[in-house]
């Protein structure tokens, strides 16, 4: 871990790459056998944007939508809005700091499906802006099948997101996801019945989300709260605040200045 935090220091925001590559360089000679795999993703590439359409691509691809073809999509997105490329630097950013599991930087962009569950999503919700639903669905629908984690493409996600694990999450049309958000397997952002327009949570800066919990209705998480494990929120949560239960209750105001950075799933006392 020393030598990642070596890498990390300083100038972060405009390191993210250099650091992803030397990290893929190191392992391709440690590890020969995923050499060719290794050079072919990240270590031939020029920048960022380069090898994350490749992994995409090479994820995404299926014989309905061959792997050249969602390649040229992504590169299209990231022409067009530069700062998809930039949330997701922050994402890996988020991973590394917040993730005890996580070694570097190669990690969540070759295997980490939460990640990479995200980055699909940010390509998806350019194609829906841009009125292109149709391939922005077929996104959504290769997402849920590959890496077990659904989102509207029309959900809206800030830079430096988290998903541990990211198995069972499920953020429906009309979410809308702070910056530097944290959630664990198995969260829900839904509505609470058949009716249309405005529906979903809006979750503020700096939330945790922990395991399993629901979110339901258009209501408002704020800034630094935190959602307890296995809780189902139907009613707003105060900024810095944690809700806990089922249905949830506020037991802790304020919560901890950062729990999204932190991941302190712990409460302050039983309920």
């Amino acid at each position: 871990m020393a030598q990642h935090l070596e890498v990390l220091d300083g100038g972060l925001a405009t390191r993210v790459w250099p650091a992803l590559k030397s990290e893929a360089q190191r392992v391709a000679r440690d590890e020969p056998s995923l050499a060719s795999m290794l050079n072919a993703v990240i270590i031939r590439h020029s920048d960022l944007a380069s090898a994350l359409s490749y992994q995409l691509a090479r994820k995404l691809g299926d014989q309905e939508l061959r792997a050249m073809s969602l390649r040229e999509v992504a590169q299209e997105a990231f022409a067009a809005d530069p700062s998809i490329v930039a949330n997701a630097e922050a994402d890996l950013r988020a991973v590394f700091e917040r993730d005890p599991a996580c070694k570097g930087f190669v990690q969540p962009f070759l295997y980490f499906k939460g990640f990479q569950a995200l980055q699909t999503h940010r390509v998806a919700h350019w194609l829906w802006l841009s009125g292109r639903e149709a391939l922005a669905f077929y996104l959504q629908s290769r997402m849920s099948e590959l890496f077990q984690v659904d989102i509207h493409p029309a959900a809206t996600i800030g830079a430096g997101a988290f998903f541990d694990h990211g198995t069972g999450i499920v953020i429906g049309e009309t979410a809308v996801i702070g910056e530097n958000v944290s959630m664990l397997h198995g969260v829900t952002l839904g509505g609470t019945g058949a009716e249309r327009g405005d529906r979903h949570p809006k979750i503020g800066n700096g939330v945790l989300l922990g395991a399993g919990a629901k979110v339901l209705g258009n209501i408002k998480v704020g800034d630094f709260a935190k959602i307890a494990a296995g809780s189902v929120v139907l009613q707003p949560v105060p900024s810095g605040c944690t809700a806990a239960g089922v249905p949830a209750k506020l037991i802790n105001c304020p919560t901890c200045s950062e729990p999204a950075r932190t991941m302190d799933q712990t409460l302050a006392f039983d309920i």
